[in-house]
């Protein structure tokens, strides 16, 4: 089908289904062709369209950006400042944190310009343009330059996106980047050309006991009382051009920013997010369903929660630990408890009963048509030959190249040992730097060898239950004794302290590195990780029967327009509103501080309130923060379609005002990844006026208020 035909079934969907709730992640480049502007105008929407989205005159596009790798902050200031989660701007904290400063206990405020602190490997990225380029790949198809599996591989859409810019005025100059995407799983591709700022600056953060309020607790959970901020700035050269960190570099003059508003929100208000959505399965057959929740959430459940019981323990014990491993944690235990969420959601919405439904609703459509007949039958066995593969590989993956941390660079101590017999020094001087390396790679500043340690104790015995015998790394035939084996390979490896590596660079032979019990072990998971590799690249691509699928679900005009979240720019729209998640439960779309008092438990960590915040919510010190009835505005709850990647992204008025930020979503609606459920799904967003309220009557930071565009 062609990309314009493919478009107008998808138009025609959107308007089959714009009574059903708030579905779908849309293009910002497609909102006047498919006519969604027209819809968000009927719920509330009081801009045009070039007020969104502009590519020829600024825009909102132009104020919200990718923060890190994988949130979206917004620009709040005309002096660059960005307003993201605390979970975000989280691995910042933690790696400025140290038990003399501790800034994830204390907070962090800058009460001057000159006190923001700069960030290695943080930066925020604007989206400068975007392209249709889908003609060019199906002329690369038609000509036979590419095949058209080839046509969704990075390789070729790095080439591609090289290609495209090679004539363009941009390329070359600093901090630019450009990338090609496949969307509607490769029935239409775009290039997106990004300006990235690398000089991003630490404002400010409150406490963890403020910006992470309730922990794993409360955790994809509503009621929320967590104000989950954070502020950094964007700094630039003199000419307002990305830079490296400089004393000399200046904050960003922004051509576009969003004015706050502190009119408060009330149910069935419109709200729109503007963010960077990170990845959704919302085409997936019954039996990938099932895939997914055997593979990839199964592992996760099991290994990261052998992990996690041991880094509590550990962090719980010493201040030292708990900031080393305080980022590794949160990152841990936000996807350990998605998956069991969306496990239970997934039977709970009857999700596998909606995906055979739909299934049986194409194979009648496909009847009589070639290019659709079969494909959902073909997936599912190459699905049923994949699950165990996958499943195996999720394991490995989860225990071995994730929980446990300490690794031997085997190819380096192969080559060494090869150096060693030939006697070719040189190369031995080189391969013993690049060992010194790893060993400072790996005793980094976030790493305890006895906390690793411990995770190995725990994870070894535990992947014996989680996986037969044989497919487990051989190194596990013969092991009687774990504890054994573990202390060996933690006490007696070359890289196992700085003692060992100088004893081994001293005099290195190749019977050292022959007994090294860490390399035997790291050869061990390699060599079954590359066999489960190629056992995988046996499996039969399934990126055309989707392709076919995605394509023929929408010329059944009865599925949403939107292509599937791959971490690119998408507006979702929605109201706000309140829900019901089971007989005679309601909850009310916002809370208030009042709960954070009733939450409170001093002897527990989650629930611990600061002194401060606490005496001005009993005080009712809220100035001009407070609603009508004299209570603090903590969260609110909407609509808006959002996942992973919209972590920090603005919930705007009907107006472009922003009104809070997003950071969650509920537990009854964690299968939304895969199947949006009209009824459960919601948002949780921050309120706005309780941010301004930490950081003016709490971290005193007025000069921040004061850069901002405030609307009463």
């Amino acid at each position: 089908m062609k990309l314009r035909n493919f478009l107008l079934a998808a138009t025609t969907a959107l308007f089959t289904l714009q009574s059903q709730a708030d579905e779908g992640m849309w293009l910002l480049q497609l909102m006047q062709q498919q006519h969604s502007i027209d819809l968000m105008k009927k719920q509330g929407l009081k801009l045009e369209a070039n007020d969104i989205y502009n590519p020829d005159g600024v825009s909102l596009k132009d104020a919200v950006g990718i923060f890190g790798g994988g949130c979206t902050g917004e620009i709040i200031s005309p002096d660059g400042l960005v307003l993201t989660n605390h979970h975000c701007g989280y691995s910042a904290i933690q790696r400025h944190s140290s038990v003399e400063h501790d800034y994830l206990t204390d907070g962090f405020w800058s009460m001057r310009q000159e006190d923001e602190l700069p960030n290695d490997r943080l930066s925020f990225s604007f989206v400068h343009s975007i392209t249709d380029v889908t003609d060019i790949v199906n002329a690369d198809i038609k000509s036979g330059k590419i095949s058209e599996a080839e046509s969704m591989t990075r390789p070729y859409l790095n080439q591609l996106a090289q290609e495209q810019m090679a004539n363009n005025e941009l390329n070359g100059k600093p901090g630019i980047r450009a990338q090609v995407y496949p969307f509607y799983a490769g029935n239409s591709f775009y290039l997106i050309i990004y300006k990235v700022y690398s000089d991003v600056r630490m404002v400010a953060a409150p406490p963890s006991s403020i910006g992470k309020f309730g922990g794993e607790t409360d955790n994809w959970m509503w009621p929320r009382h967590t104000c989950d901020f954070s502020v950094f700035r964007i700094y630039a050269d003199a000419n307002g051009e990305p830079a490296a960190y400089s004393p000399n570099n200046v904050p960003l003059k922004t051509p576009k920013y969003l004015s706050v508003s502190l009119k408060g929100l009330s149910e069935n208000d419109y709200a729109m997010v503007m963010g960077f959505p990170g990845s959704t399965s919302r085409y997936l057959t019954a039996s990938e369903v099932r895939e997914r929740m055997e593979t990839t959430n199964q592992s996760e459940i099991d290994v990261r929660g052998v992990r996690l019981e041991v880094l509590r323990e550990a962090m719980a014990a010493s201040d030292k630990t708990r900031i080393q491993y305080a980022n590794k944690f949160a990152g841990s235990s936000n996807y350990w408890k998605n998956s069991i969420g969306m496990n239970e959601a997934i039977i709970d919405n009857k999700v596998l009963e909606a995906k055979a439904e739909q299934e049986r609703q194409f194979n009648a459509f496909a009847q009589g048509k070639p290019e659709y007949q079969g494909v959902v039958a073909k997936i599912n066995a190459a699905v049923e030959k994949a699950i165990p593969v996958e499943r195996q590989m999720m394991y490995l993956r989860e225990a071995f190249s994730s929980a446990i941390e300490f690794r031997s660079p085997v190819q380096v101590m192969d080559q060494l040992k090869e150096a060693l017999q030939k006697k070719d020094n040189a190369k031995v001087e080189e391969l013993k730097g690049q060992l010194e390396r790893s060993f400072e790679q790996i005793h980094n500043q976030d790493y305890d060898h006895e906390v690793d340690r411990k995770v190995a104790l725990a994870m070894l015995p535990a992947m014996a239950e989680f996986l037969p015998l044989q497919e487990l790394p051989d190194f596990y035939v013969g092991i009687t004794d774990y504890n054994a084996y573990v202390n060996n390979i933690y006490d007696n490896s070359i890289l196992s302290s700085r003692a060992n590596l100088d004893k081994f660079l001293k005099k290195p032979t190749t019977k050292a590195i022959d007994k090294d019990p860490l390399t035997a072990y790291s050869r061990s998971v390699n060599a079954k990780m590359l066999e489960v590799q190629n056992a995988g690249r046996e499996l039969e691509d399934l990126s055309l029967l989707h392709k076919a699928y995605i394509r023929g679900l929408n010329e059944m005009k009865d599925t949403p327009a939107y292509s599937d979240a791959n971490f690119t720019m998408r507006l979702t729209y929605g109201n706000v509103k309140s829900y019901e998640p089971r007989d005679a439960v309601h909850y009310k779309y916002y809370t208030t501080a009042d709960g954070v008092l009733e939450k409170e438990d001093p002897t527990n960590p989650e629930f611990v309130v600061p002194a401060k915040l606490k005496e001005l919510i009993q005080k009712r010190d809220f100035g001009r923060y407070a609603m009508a009835d004299g209570t603090l505005p903590a969260c609110f709850l909407t609509t808006n379609d959002i996942t992973g990647g919209n972590s920090g992204s603005p919930v705007m008025d009907a107006e472009g005002n922003l009104i809070g930020i997003a950071f969650d979503g509920n537990w009854e609606s964690l299968s939304g990844d895969i199947n949006f459920d009209n009824d459960l799904q919601r948002c949780i967003a921050v309120d706005i006026r309780y941010v301004l309220f930490v950081i003016d009557k709490l971290g005193n930071c007025q000069r921040l208020i004061n850069e901002m565009n405030i609307i009463q």
